[in-house]
């Protein structure tokens, strides 16, 4: 179905714990000043992925990387209490997170200040896993990492283990025993799955996981509450054929965090990578976050997957989604695909090519009922701003193809 998109009616909108340096707030009150009133969750698609295994150890390993700089600074103008961190190689070790930490995080760029993040999680994902089987049954089964054949048998695509990890960081305790991951939960225990009929061999479904990274329930200690910080990075909907195995393995990744919080009857089929069944407790708190690569209008999703979160009764929606003014400019300037959406551009999160698919809400932080959503936001500063240079026209992506995305909440 064909939309058109009318810009004068739209708004201009193995895991590891560790230390990191020093940090305030460059915007806003420090989290110290501010605790026990409102915290700031985000999620950032920063792009500190890299073609070779060892690449972002070597990037980080200096505080010289353009690249990185700019994703630190984008961090710090930000000043999130809570970031997940989508597409950061995952090293085992934590190596590469301590680096970007140390050389970058700690260090202030361009005016902005240094910022503290005492506590991370990271761990291992299924991209560039080998799962020893010829999931698209073309080229046997492939093994040496480096190539796209490769990647395509992977459990997670990917061309080495580890490839397009996740990291969370926090200025608040992380209670690392408490961690649930779901790395390794295969998508033929999901009741009513919709993996694509035909397309994979026996051998194929008797192995294949659901999740292309990880699912990662991580605990945050606020006070004497516990938040649920749920992340996740679903698939692209693309770069199949027509199974849209992509486009149904990312609706049901996304389905996976929807049955968890949403009782013991939608989640009891779950099992996490210790073994332990069932959801989240109801009444829990959390924040989901993450690159869902899935737009609720636009794009090529499965069956508007994202929608499982945004029409779900357990997640409390902020009266307006987070926005930008860089979003709508983008989408009018660029044109192409943008003028056949119908979702607002201000509320994109990703600036994609501009003949297919067009700029997009991907993106998301979404608080539980118990939350209070109070301010919101897409780090996606117009062309007449001096901070334009992080984000840049889309030709050339000086940071990320993506828009960090925050939102305040209050305990309520």
């Amino acid at each position: 179905m064909n939309h058109s998109r009318t810009f004068s009616r739209r708004a201009t909108l193995a895991s590891l714990a560790g230390a990191a340096l020093t940090g305030t707030a460059t915007l806003r009150a420090s989290a110290s000043e501010r605790y026990g009133r409102t915290v700031r969750f985000a999620t950032f698609n920063a792009s500190l992925n890299r073609a070779t295994q060892g690449a972002l150890v070597t990037d980080l390993s200096t505080p010289d990387n353009a690249q990185a700089r700019n994703v630190a600074e984008t961090i710090q103008r930000v000043n999130p209490d809570i970031l997940l961190i989508n597409e950061f190689d995952y090293v085992e070790g934590g190596g590469a997170v301590r680096l970007f930490l140390d050389n970058y995080l700690s260090r202030g760029h361009n005016g902005a200040r240094p910022i503290h993040f005492p506590h991370y999680f990271t761990g291992p994902v299924n991209t560039g896993v080998p799962s020893g089987v010829d999931l698209d049954g073309k080229n046997g089964v492939v093994t040496t990492p480096g190539s796209d054949a490769y990647g395509q048998d992977a459990f997670g695509y990917g061309f080495f283990p580890g490839q397009y990890g996740m990291v969370v960081l926090s200025k608040f305790p992380i209670d690392t025993r408490a961690v649930r991951t779901f790395q390794h939960f295969l998508w033929k225990d999901m009741p009513g799955n919709v993996i694509p009929p035909g397309y994979y061999s026996d051998a194929a479904r008797a192995i294949l996981r659901l999740s292309s990274k990880s699912h990662w329930d991580v605990p945050i200690r606020l006070g004497h509450e516990t938040v649920h910080f749920l992340v996740s990075h679903p698939t692209p909907p693309t770069f199949d054929g027509a199974e849209d195995r992509n486009g149904r393995r990312n609706h049901d990744e996304i389905r996976l965090w929807a049955d968890y919080i949403g009782g013991h009857t939608r989640s009891a089929y779950l099992y996490d990578d210790k073994g332990v069944r069932g959801g989240l407790r109801p009444g829990s708190r959390f924040v989901i976050a993450g690159d869902q690569n899935a737009d609720p209008y636009d794009g090529d999703s499965y069956d508007h997957a994202v929608r499982q979160f945004l029409d779900h009764p357990a997640i409390n929606l902020p009266a307006k989604p987070p926005a930008s003014a860089g979003g709508v400019e983008a989408a009018k300037l660029q044109g192409g695909a943008n003028i056949g959406q119908i979702g607002d551009p201000a509320y994109d999160t990703g600036d994609f090519s501009d003949t297919a698919p067009g700029n997009l809400r991907v993106d998301h932080v979404l608080p539980s009922k118990g939350l209070l959503p109070g301010r919101n936001g897409v780090f996606w500063p117009t062309s007449d701003d001096p901070l334009y240079r992080l984000v840049g026209d889309g030709r050339t992506v000086v940071t990320s193809d993506h828009r960090m995305v925050w939102q305040d909440v209050r305990l309520g």
